[in-house]
């Protein structure tokens, strides 16, 4: 017997999950609300839950993430209204089991239940899991467990890895832990940056080449492939390589075997690949920029690295991580933060993600010198200059009827309350506005739809009705 909970406003879905539950042999609890609900998924060990997105007092996918830390790690499966594409998509990116649409019927409650009982199954038999290695890959946030999950498991198989994220997030750190952490971690791991291989000589660095088999080749030269025998090879930016090169390495990768420029015979290499790319390859395949052959072979597996702005939680544990090692490598005595500088990292948004944040941590480092505590004067000015920007044209309302146009210090408020305080309310603004309608939400905001949906979830904002 099993322990299901449905977190439901409607009388009649909490009715049909309760009869079909228990025809089961199962205990079923009801909640009718988002705050019943934790706390009845934080004193009841439930082995599946039924969360409904739109709840009286507030959005259920704010909530997943805390209930699929609760000790017994329900397995939640999300409610969603018929023809809802958006509340699906969120539901799996946020680690959902499954996700069932309104109205609900007998066999659409009762198969994600015995799937989902199944898994929990094959999970309580699994041998428990090593420490994964993963140096230089830092925090504990909810999105970056998600993530790591999927490296260790890719590493324990010998499948073809393709890694989504954007610029500086830390991809080749995520392919480098999948190599450190799978049975061929003793060999080499050669990385391919597909940005930078010139389109004239792409055949000869990847396959190598024989002596004279072009102007120059005055000698034979190892290709990077061959270099990756019985080991990783990792193609940085994949979506920049050369369409001409594509379908030559399209079939590499399905026979590994491969001919040197100027060659006369094959030669077997063994290698795993893992890619990675900052672009929809999805997109480019539809455009013609990319083989579609070649990108199912690339994503037989497929991890995405959160930004930093999603896992924003992370931000002090990284810069503290970073503080120490630049503090050992340039052998100065260990610094603190002030709480204010911290207060500036989390609000700034880190376009270059975690590359850009190591960066200015280094360099706030150097402009420190002898001080030891870091303050927001040690931060690029480019860095200061943007949230103050934010900061007086969020408060310029409030400044309109001094005459000084400043505020006593006593009365400033804190400055990431400020910033988020503003961007909740013209969200909450833009969606009363366009009435519901995400599209135009989308349009007018100019955000991409992960973006806008990454930030209603932040705020436990809700479509209006």
């Amino acid at each position: 017997m099993a322990n299901v909970l449905i977190v439901d406003d409607e009388e009649m879905v909490c009715e049909a999950v309760v009869a079909v539950g228990k025809s089961m042999g199962h205990a079923v609890a009801c909640a009718p609300t988002l705050e019943e609900g934790l706390k009845k998924a934080g004193s009841v060990m439930f082995d599946v839950v039924f969360l409904d997105i739109h709840l009286p007092d507030g959005d259920g996918l704010n909530a997943l993430p805390k209930i699929g830390e609760m000790p017994s790690g329900p397995e939640v499966i999300i409610i969603t209204g018929k023809g809802d594409p958006e509340g699906a998509e969120l539901a799996i990116k946020n680690g959902a089991w499954d996700y069932i649409e309104k109205p609900l019927s007998a066999d659409g409650i009762k198969l994600p239940i015995l799937r989902a009982l199944e898994y929990r199954m094959e999970k309580a038999t699994r041998k428990p899991a090593t420490v994964l290695k993963r140096d230089r890959i830092v925090g504990r946030s909810p999105e970056l467990r998600r993530s790591l999950e999927l490296v260790a498991q890719a590493a324990n198989t010998a499948t073809n890895v393709l890694i989504r994220g954007e610029t500086g997030a830390g991809k080749e750190l995520f392919a480098r832990a999948i190599h450190e952490n799978s049975a061929r971690a003793r060999k080499n791991f050669v990385v391919v940056d597909c940005a930078a291989l010139p389109e004239t000589l792409v055949e000869s660095i990847l396959f190598g080449h024989e002596k004279g088999a072009f102007t120059g080749a005055d000698r034979a030269r190892e290709g990077l492939i061959k270099q990756a025998h019985q080991g990783t090879l990792f193609l940085d930016e994949v979506g920049e390589l050369p369409v001409s090169v594509q379908g030559a390495f399209l079939r590499v990768l399905e026979g590994r075997r491969f001919r040197p420029v100027g060659g006369k015979q094959e030669l077997k290499c063994d290698f795993r690949l893992i890619a990675a790319s900052n672009r929809d390859l999805d997109e480019m395949a539809q455009e013609g920029g990319f083989r579609n052959d070649l990108l199912f072979r690339l994503r037989s597996m497929v991890i995405a690295v959160p930004s930093l702005r999603e896992r924003s939680t992370d931000i002090k544990e990284i810069a503290l991580h970073y503080m120490n090692r630049f503090c050992d490598r340039y052998e100065v005595g260990t610094k603190g933060f002030s709480a204010e500088f911290v207060d500036f990292l989390v609000a700034y948004s880190w376009p270059g993600n975690v590359r850009e944040l190591v960066h200015t941590i280094e360099r706030a480092l150097s402009t420190a010198g002898n001080d030891a505590t870091l303050f927001p004067v040690h931060l690029p000015n480019r860095i200061r200059i943007e949230l103050a920007r934010a900061s007086a044209g969020n408060g310029a309302e409030n400044h309109a009827g001094s005459k000084t146009g400043m505020m006593p210090s006593g009365d400033l408020p804190d400055l990431r309350s400020l910033l988020s305080a503003t961007e909740r309310q013209y969200l909450e603004a833009l969606l009363f506005a366009v009435r519901g309608d995400m599209k135009e939400a989308l349009r007018i905001s100019g955000l991409s739809r992960s973006r806008l949906y990454d930030r209603l979830k932040k705020y436990k904002i809700s479509r209006p009705s």
